[in-house]
């Protein structure tokens, strides 16, 4: 049987069958829109949007997708959620979790989000935290397998920084039966404890090399990310010169398989960690991953939705609400 998560906050939590379904229903909904025929199993629900971080694509994607599935979004700032803010992660996860449907926090602290899984009777997505991307990467798993890549056969070469976006990567390789190969330069590797367990667990096999020739050599997908991600834009000056040479341009790219695709979770500092010819070449991939962001995310909302039903009609929810006060 599939295991039905009720929130999405890391790759981890989700089983293969759980994803491939996932890529069904967003296929089916990217088939259906603004037709009649357009599902709306949000109509009347809400959606709290939480954003620490500036956003295009998930900001946009999350709200279009939210009213194209009928529903609204609100959207809260730091002033309202925070880990460390004018309430409590437990008491915000209980206020929220009694007047919306869903919360989606695109924000820093990792915490924060599981903080408030911890306590909501109501889904929470990972948008993008310091540690994780698990909605991008969906997303890219997603614009292969319609693109008819075997995601169990492929070979995927990460070159850059060990950021976010290669966490969930790393994660998804647990999933999935692709090669992941990781050009890292030294100081910059992923989080240790995750890498050795995708080195453990990784279906296809995880491996890291310093080269980053090495890395795409017959590589079905070149993946890179900025070098500076938020928050780090003082560091971006040495960090170009600590990744002198792992930048995808079209030498590097013809080093792949001839078919190899170019992927970027955007936005990109073009110039830097890829050139002009490439990201704007006959072999990205970069804008249909950006657009399947809103089908995917939209699946996910409606999955995530439909499974906390279930768990409230189980009674779950019951045993999370807190004590209600006695009637007079």
């Amino acid at each position: 049987m599939t295991h039905s998560p009720r929130h999405l906050i890391d790759l981890l939590d989700l089983d293969r069958d759980w994803t491939l379904d996932l890529f069904d229903q967003a296929e089916s909904l990217r088939t259906l829109r603004g037709t009649a025929k357009a599902p709306r199993p949000l109509a009347g629900r809400t959606a709290a949007l939480v954003f620490h971080k500036p956003s295009l694509r998930t900001r946009v994607s999350f709200t279009v997708g939210m009213h194209e599935l009928g529903g609204d979004a609100v959207d809260l700032t730091g002033a309202e959620v925070s880990e460390h803010g004018r309430e409590s992660v437990k008491d915000v996860a209980h206020v929220i979790s009694g007047m919306c449907d869903l919360l989606v926090v695109r924000t820093f602290a990792h915490g924060l989000v599981r903080g408030l899984a911890e306590h909501a009777r109501v889904p929470v997505i990972n948008a993008l935290t310091d540690f994780s991307h698990p909605c991008q990467i969906l997303a890219d798993l997603y614009t292969l397998w319609r693109a008819g890549r075997d995601l169990d056969a492929i070979t995927i070469a990460w070159v850059g920084d060990g950021n976010n976006v290669l966490h969930s990567w790393l994660e998804a390789s647990m999933l999935f039966g692709f090669q992941l190969r990781v050009a890292v330069p030294d100081g910059f590797e992923p989080d240790a404890g995750l890498y050795l367990d995708a080195e453990v667990r990784a279906k296809g096999g995880v491996r890291r090399v310093r080269d980053p020739y090495e890395a795409v050599r017959g590589a079905d997908v070149i993946y890179t990310d900025t070098w500076t991600s938020m928050g780090q834009e003082q560091e971006a000056e040495w960090r170009r010169i600590a990744f002198s040479g792992y930048s995808v341009d079209e030498r590097m790219l013809a080093a792949a398989d001839a078919d190899a695709v170019f992927m970027h979770c955007l936005p990109a500092h073009r110039g830097e960690e890829v050139t002009d010819d490439v990201i704007d070449g006959p072999q990205s991939i970069v804008i249909e991953q950006a657009e399947n962001r809103l089908h995917l995310q939209k699946a996910i909302m409606a999955k995530l939705f439909a499974a906390n039903q279930e768990w409230r009609a189980a009674g779950g929810a019951a045993a999370a609400r807190p004590m209600e006060l006695p009637t007079r």
